[in-house]
């Protein structure tokens, strides 16, 4: 059972992982002019990423210097969760596991 609330858990990382990159590339599309943000669907799907990415990148962007218009606070973040989080969830639950 312990596990399996590992996996879940890493892949909830995973999970968010991809969204932060597709949060990045749609506002990217949407900066340059590809997607309308005026359609409804497009306006509601930059809603959810900006309500799902948001809580976690505001904090790093209060943070980090004004570097005029480049926005390093995914990269941060992604390289956080890589290097720090799941590392960190690994060695946890291998005390759990061994103990």
């Amino acid at each position: 059972m312990l596990f399996s609330l590992y996996m879940v858990l890493t892949r909830l990382l995973d999970i968010y992982c991809w969204i932060l990159l597709l949060s990045c590339i749609f506002i990217n599309l949407c900066m340059f002019g590809i997607l309308d943000s005026r359609n409804q669907l497009v306006w509601k799907v930059g809603v959810f990423f900006s309500r799902v990415t948001e809580p976690v990148l505001g904090p790093i962007r209060r943070m980090l210097p004004n570097l005029g218009g480049v926005d390093f606070s995914p990269m941060i973040v992604l390289l956080g969760i890589q290097y720090i989080v799941q590392p960190l969830v690994l060695q946890v639950f291998r005390a759990l596991i061994y103990r």
